[in-house]
């Protein structure tokens, strides 16, 4: 994973600002590319675990053809209305398909800890419903860009 910013230093995010903002935050957009090569947005729940952002998919969606088809994604999550109180952050990379497709709960170590944080995060329980019309999609991003814009301070 690279956090590299040539511009907006002074607003980047820390780690530890960057992973509490991650991990408390419910909703990304996440940008596919479609076949006719124009982008394609939507939103989507998610779940942080420190390296990877974990997605959970309906699979009989545009955006899961698309990722099946091309596996580079950009995924914002941000947050704010004014402008002094502006912060997120941007990640891409290429994502990789984890579990069963449509996943109906077949035990995977590999998603335990996601399904864990996802389901305590969104849900509100221990443990991850199935309904098998979902999978899982891990991005460990390849590029993280953040911005805190009240590291600006009041105008």
């Amino acid at each position: 994973m690279t956090v590299t910013q040539r511009r907006g230093r002074k607003i980047m995010m820390t780690p530890g600002e960057l992973d509490e903002f991650l991990t408390t935050q419910r909703t990304c957009r996440v940008a596919t590319v479609s076949t006719d090569g124009f982008p394609h947005v939507s939103a989507l729940w998610f779940a942080w675990d420190g390296n990877s952002l974990w997605l959970y998919s309906v699979v009989r969606s545009k955006r899961w053809a698309d990722l099946r088809r091309d596996p580079r994604v950009a995924i914002v999550i941000d947050t704010g209305e004014e402008y002094e109180q502006l912060r997120g952050v941007e990640l891409s990379g290429t994502v990789e398909f984890v579990g069963e497709s449509p996943r109906v709960g077949e035990l995977r170590a590999e998603l335990d800890v996601p399904e864990t944080l996802f389901a305590r995060k969104n849900f509100g329980l221990d443990e991850m419903p199935h309904d098998g019309r979902h999978a899982w999609v891990r991005l460990t991003p390849q590029k993280i860009v953040s911005w805190d814009f009240r590291k600006l301070g009041a105008p």
